[in-house]
């Protein structure tokens, strides 16, 4: 055996000292990009800062008040809480239904990375605070308020919620003036959301899927678009796509929540009827659900179940157009179909607020290559296959770009980054914070005083994703510029589910980079060790 000198043992416990000295600096020096992580935690922040009605113990967006407080009144139901969609505080019910769906999609795809970023129980609280307002909303089986406040009133005012002073009258659906789109919708989260609390509050769960397979009923027996019902919506959320998707999209949510064959048989023999597999779409927004039902068909046919031969060749053709919708994305159709890009990559469908489009399809592209590695499947696109990796790698290019690699080197997250929009159109946040200041803010007081200052809000609303960058990838930051730079609920939703996948791939990343420099370091380590003996 060879004797180890004095110097050698010094050289070798100095070679040591690196060692660990390395092992304690690597994950600073593995780390770098952007923070998922904060964009996660910053976007359950947005909810709370939307939240209408009597606000909990625990709101950590402190700038905001209690507001709403006597919605429902003058037509005797409690219609307290909710969200209001955007920057203004009319309380819709259709995009306040997509949200809470998307919220619990995301969930239900990528809950437990939410819960290692312990933001899970932010998650629920979310989606809570909007079907809790639900089943206050739903107040008989085949009643349904869908809508406080109205629409023109609040456009002549900008006020904080706390100070509201426009209309608060309510609208509802019933047998008599059905809205099927917004019950259908209503059902589809209430289903989806079912799921979420399952494990964690069964009781919760049955009632949420009892108030879904009521609404469900009430939106098909009673078959009429709701704008048609509610008048006070027409300039606001009509559906343009009509009522079959929503009515498909809420059968494969409770489908997904039960288990039960009879809403399988509904999708199937409604699919081309109601234009499931008919309509081959290039938008996902809070009014066109197809390409959402498309993809979520898809699943079950990837997921391995035991299908008839009738379901599987139905379920085809639901997957045959969800992959339409996909390639239109990647731009990998051979057609005049494929999604138009900005200079700078970003999926480009429509002027006024087009990151809704962009964040819908981010979080399709993300989960449908998952179903993909999941299956050990490729897309199928006219241009050829296309492996899961490249979805989910063009996927994190929108959602990097929202987070600010862009041409304007602008993160359209508000909040995240050194630059962010800091005219955000909301009044809430463009106003000054009623806890700071009690004085009444009027209707025409707050345009005259708050509305046409070209300076920062005075609160920020950290979280929102706004409409975003023109086709030029332009973007004016300025209060007036609503298209641009109005924010909406739904934006937000879908991007959860992303920045949990991304960050959890970045945890990963970074892991595998640290054990491979962990090993290459101890290898050479033992070689200069060897060369001293």
């Amino acid at each position: 055996m060879m004797e180890i000198t004095n110097g050698e043992k010094i050289i070798s416990r100095s070679a040591l000292f690196f060692f660990l000295y390395f092992l304690s600096i690597q994950p600073m020096m593995a780390r770098g990009g952007l923070d998922y992580r904060d964009a996660l935690t910053k976007s359950f922040l947005y909810f709370e800062a939307q939240r209408s009605g009597h606000l909990p113990y625990n709101q950590r967006v402190t700038w905001r008040g209690h507001s709403g407080l006597t919605d429902g009144l003058e037509q005797g139901v409690d219609l307290v809480g909710g969200y209001y969609d955007a920057g203004d505080h009319v309380k819709f019910g259709l995009p306040m239904a997509f949200t809470i769906t998307m919220l619990s999609w995301s969930i239900l795809e990528y809950g437990t990375e939410v819960k290692n970023m312990e933001e899970y129980g932010h998650a629920l609280e979310a989606i809570k605070w909007g079907t809790d307002y639900f089943i206050k909303a739903h107040t008989q089986p085949n009643v349904l308020w869908v809508q406080v406040g109205d629409g023109d009133a609040d456009h002549y005012c900008w006020q904080r919620p706390e100070d509201m002073t426009t209309s608060r009258h309510a609208y509802r659906i019933d047998t008599d003036n059905p809205g099927s789109e917004v019950a259908a919708e209503t059902a589809a989260a209430m289903a989806a959301a079912s799921i979420v609390f399952k494990q964690s509050d069964p009781h919760y769960s049955q009632l949420l899927l009892r108030h879904a397979q009521q609404l469900f009923k009430f939106g098909d027996k009673y078959r009429r678009k709701y704008d048609k019902s509610v008048r006070a919506v027409k300039s606001y959320y009509p559906s343009v796509s009509g009522y079959g998707d929503e009515l498909l999209w809420a059968a494969l949510w409770l489908h997904r929540a039960t288990d039960s064959d009879r809403y399988m048989k509904y999708l199937l023999e409604n699919a081309k009827a109601f234009g499931g597999t008919e309509w081959a779409i290039t938008e996902f927004s809070w009014d066109i659900k197809y390409a959402g039902v498309q993809v979520l068909a898809s699943k079950l046919l990837m997921e391995g179940r035991n299908l008839t031969k009738n379901q599987t060749s139905k379920l085809e053709e639901f997957r045959s157009k969800a992959e339409h919708y996909l390639c239109s994305c990647l731009g990998k159709n051979k057609d005049e179909s494929n999604v138009r890009r900005t200079p700078g990559g970003l999926l480009f469908v429509r002027q006024w607020n087009n990151l809704q489009y962009v964040v819908g399809a981010t979080f399709l592209l993300t989960a449908f290559s998952d179903y993909l590695s999941g299956s050990n499947q490729q897309l199928r696109c006219p241009a050829g296959p296309v492996p899961a990796k490249e979805l989910l790698s063009f996927a994190k290019s929108q959602a990097d770009y929202i987070l600010g690699s862009n041409p304007e080197g602008l993160s359209y997250l508000v909040g995240f980054g050194p630059k962010y929009p800091t005219q955000v159109h909301h009044r809430a946040a463009s106003t000054v914070a009623f806890k700071e200041d009690k004085g009444f803010i009027g209707c025409i007081q707050g345009f005259d005083v708050w509305y046409t200052r070209r300076i920062e809000n005075p609160n920020v609303l950290t979280g929102a994703i706004v409409g975003g960058p023109n086709a030029l990838d332009a973007f004016d930051d300025r209060r007036g510029n609503y298209m641009q730079t109005e924010a909406c609920t739904y934006n937000t939703a879908p991007m959860v589910g992303v920045f949990a996948k991304l960050y959890h791939l970045e945890q990963q990343k970074e892991k595998q980079q640290k054990e491979e420099q962990q090993g290459q370091l101890f290898v050479g380590l033992m070689q200069g060790q060897r060369s001293w003996i």
